[in-house]
C-alpha cells in the first residue's frame, strides 16, 4: 500500500515517484482534490474508488476508507491511495497508516506539496519572508481555533477548509487582538484554470469573499506577506499592507489547464 500526496491540483506538480506509483497501480483510492485529471491516463485495468469528501457530505466514512484500503491490499492488489495535497498536513493520512500497520498492511509514504504553501505560492505569496515572518502556522478551520493565540502570533496564518467560517474567524481575530488593516487574502482553487486570488485588509476580508463570490475549495491567508506584491524581488520588504480590495484571476493555463477535470465516468467505484 503506497499513501502517496497528490499535491495541489496540477499534475506537474505530482513527484516523479507517485506519477511512477499511479502508472503501476492496479487501485487507485482517491479524493476529490488533487490531480484527478491523471486517473484518465492509467489503463483501463486499474480499478479507480471515488472516496472524495465534499463539506458537510461524506459519502464514505473514514473507516470505510481505512478497510478499503487493507482488503484491496490484502488481495494483493498494489493499492495507491491518492491524496491532495501532502497527506500528512491535514489530510489525515496519519490514520490511514494507522488502520494498516494495525492490519499487518505494509505502508509506504510518499509526501506531496500541501496547499498550505502551494496554493500562496500559486498567488505569489510567500508564507514566510525576511522581514515579515518567520514562521507559518497552519489550522483546520473545520476544528475548534485558538482565536487569542493566533490574533497574537507574529507568523503567517494559514487556514485550510475555513471559507464556512470565514467571517467567524477573521472577526475573531480583530476581536482578540489582531490589527484589522493587516494584509490578507483568499486563493480558490490554486493550479487550476478557475484559481481566483482575493487580496483585502483583514476586516475587510469576508466580505469582499462574499460580493465576489469565491468559494470551496480554498486557502486563507493572514499576515504582513498577503500585503506582498506579487512579483517580489530580492529586496527586503518591511511594513507590507494591503490597501484595498484586489481581485485577480488566474494569468496562466498552462499544463495544468486540465487539472480539476474529474476521473472518466463508469471507471469510478465506491
Amino acid at each position: 500500500m503506497w499513501l502517496v500526496g497528490g499535491g495541489p491540483g496540477d499534475p506537474d506538480l505530482l513527484t516523479v515517484r507517485a506519477r511512477r506509483l499511479l502508472d503501476e497501480a492496479d487501485v487507485v483510492v482517491h479524493d476529490r482534490l488533487g490531480p484527478v485529471s491523471v486517473l484518465t491516463e492509467l489503463p483501463e485495468s486499474v480499478q479507480l474508488v471515488d472516496v472524495g469528501k465534499r463539506p458537510h457530505h461524506h459519502p464514505v466514512p473514514q473507516e470505510d476508507i481505512n478497510q478499503l484500503l487493507v482488503d484491496h491490499a490484502k488481495r494483493g492488489r498494489k493499492v495507491v491511495r491518492l491524496k491532495g495535497g501532502d497527506p500528512f498536513v491535514l489530510g489525515r493520512g496519519g490514520e490511514e497508516l494507522a488502520a494498516c500497520h494495525e492490519a499487518g498492511v505494509a505502508c509506504h509514504v510518499v509526501p506531496g506539496i500541501s496547499s498550505a504553501v502551494a496554493a500562496p505560492a500559486a498567488a505569489g505569496i510567500p508564507v514566510t519572508h525576511r522581514g515579515l515572518s518567520t514562521g507559518v502556522v497552519t489550522v483546520s478551520g473545520h476544528d475548534e481555533l485558538d482565536l487569542p493565540a493566533l490574533a497574537t502570533t507574529p507568523h503567517t496564518v494559514v487556514v485550510l477548509m475555513g471559507m464556512g467560517r470565514l467571517h467567524e474567524i477573521t472577526a475573531g481575530l480583530v476581536r482578540h487582538g489582531r490589527d484589522p488593516q493587516t494584509p490578507a487574502a483568499v486563493i480558490q482553487q490554486a493550479w487550476t484554470p478557475w484559481q481566483r486570488e482575493l487580496r483585502a485588509p483583514l476586516s475587510e476580508l469576508a466580505g469582499a469573499v462574499a460580493r465576489e463570490g469565491l468559494t470551496n475549495p480554498a486557502v486563507i491567508v493572514v499576515g504582513a506577506v498577503a500585503g506582498l506584491p506579487a512579483q517580489v524581488s530580492g529586496v527586503q520588504v518591511s511594513g507590507a499592507q494591503v490597501s484595498g480590495v484586489q481581485v485577480t484571476g488566474a494569468p496562466d493555463q498552462g499544463a495544468g489547464a486540465s487539472a480539476a477535470a474529474g476521473a472518466p465516468a463508469g471507471r469510478l467505484s465506491a
